[in-house]
């Protein structure tokens, strides 16, 4: 991403205000489960997490079948599906005919007769294939974060109005929020347990990049789309790919609060040489709220350093800790420590179980997690934004960002970004200027 085109991250734009969605119940007609009881799902990107996600979904429920799937990368798609037939067997049929390849092999998917479709293609492509799946009808797991500017989180926010007017329902993939002992963890403080919340700081301390080499033959495009968690027009900065979830617990504790704004700053150390992409490697935010509180969060990826994935939240009385997919719950209250038990089940398979359960409901029971799912994501974004510029940014700045795009999706096409003659991307100071926001 160049210094130019981050300048023109933000534009105006309609602001469409937010819609606060909660699991209900919902006695609207909506889509069917097969009448053998059977559930059909589909799937729109087969990598390391989407077939982890499949796999979850067999795991959740022994009447789910996988019948359609499309990977932007047909022979490592189908490699991932061949993964997972091995595990599941019969579970997983995906003929030849029912595979699609390609930018639009999703829309192929949403043609099919099926009940859900699980999205976990890298999130810049996150908003139009929700919206698109609610107009097909359907059932949606979306993978976080689901979306990398205030663009997206605005066409998520107008599909979930249409999802919940269709009994469609609608999960995300912020796994904290169906682990037993973060859900218990949240019930304690919100029951008075340390007080009432007063601070809360999310830490995402990661180690070395992950990257995959060129290939010979290979254009810029597929070379971006293979490595999309080092580019900004896909990935959004660790802070939203990764540190989304500690921000999510840091947002449940004060209530799903909104920010009025942030300031930060951030930059690159270990991202300097050849194939590094444009993102930065640290991160620090300040974001502040309409009632005084503020939520602190610190992002870094860096060989080398101390690995860190915690969730702290400051009470009047005490403080409570949550560790990344409940590593560790625990309440400090007067220097004694109360530990948590973590749960026996999965988070991971748990948001599937719910899913299918309120599918399976016809209509008995509804849940959408799109309120949730983009104030989370719109923090992450807004975190980003601030740490680029030096200047305070607001929550409907925020909201009116629109991020870069290539030229057309297609592996022809131009991406947003592109190397130098020494292999190097352009990517913007730390801080850039007020000019930044005109």
């Amino acid at each position: 991403m160049t210094l130019q085109s981050r300048r023109n991250f933000l534009k105006k734009g309609a602001i469409l205000s937010a819609t606060p969605i909660v699991a209900a119940t919902f006695t609207a007609p909506h889509v069917h489960a097969a009448e053998n009881n059977t559930l059909k799902l589909g799937i729109v990107g087969c990598g390391g997490r989407g077939c982890g996600a499949a796999g979850n979904a067999m795991d959740a429920d022994p009447n789910v079948k996988l019948v359609a799937a499309a990977d932007v990368f047909p022979e490592r798609g189908k490699n991932g599906i061949a993964g997972l037939k091995d595990q599941y067997g019969d579970r997983i049929d995906v003929p030849e005919d029912r595979f699609f390849g390609g930018f639009d092999g999703y829309k192929k998917v949403l043609e099919q007769d099926i009940d859900i479709v699980l999205l976990t293609t890298p999130q810049h492509f996150r908003p139009i294939m929700i919206r698109d799946a609610v107009a097909a009808g359907k059932h949606v797991f979306a993978e976080k974060p689901v979306a990398v500017d205030g663009e997206g989180i605005r066409i998520i926010q107008e599909a979930a109005v249409e999802a919940k007017k269709k009994g469609l329902n609608l999960v995300g993939g912020l796994v904290n929020r169906y682990g037993s002992s973060a859900r218990e963890l949240m019930k304690r403080i919100q029951d008075g347990a340390i007080g009432d919340v007063i601070t809360a700081r999310g830490d995402r301390m990661g180690g070395s990049l992950w990257m995959r080499p060129r290939t010979e033959g290979q254009n810029e495009m597929e070379y971006q789309m293979t490595n999309w968690v080092n580019f900004n027009w896909m990935a959004s900065e660790y802070i939203n790919d990764v540190t989304i979830h500690q921000l999510d617990i840091a947002l449940w504790s004060f209530g799903d609060a909104t920010p009025v704004g942030a300031y930060g700053m951030g930059g690159r150390l270990s991202r300097a040489g050849v194939d590094t992409g444009d993102m930065y490697d640290s991160m620090a935010v300040v974001y502040e709220f309409a009632d005084g509180r503020s939520l602190y969060a610190f992002s870094r990826q860096i060989s080398g350093s101390f690995s860190r994935a915690y969730t702290t939240i400051n009470g009047s009385k005490g403080h409570a800790i949550i560790g990344n997919l409940e590593s560790k719950a625990s309440i400090f209250v007067n220097g004694k420590e109360t530990q948590i038990e973590r749960g026996k089940t999965s988070g991971y398979i748990v948001e599937h179980k719910v899913l299918i359960d309120a599918v399976r409901s016809g209509g008995a029971t509804y849940v959408n997690n799109a309120d949730y799912m983009c104030n989370s994501t719109g923090c992450a974004i807004l975190g980003r934004l601030c740490s680029y510029n030096g200047q305070y940014v607001t929550w409907e700045e925020m909201l009116e960002s629109v991020g870069d795009k290539p030229s057309e999706y297609s592996f022809d096409a131009v991406p947003p970004t592109l190397p130098n003659e020494k292999g190097l991307y352009k990517i913007a100071l730390p801080c850039v200027g007020a000019d930044y926001l005109n």
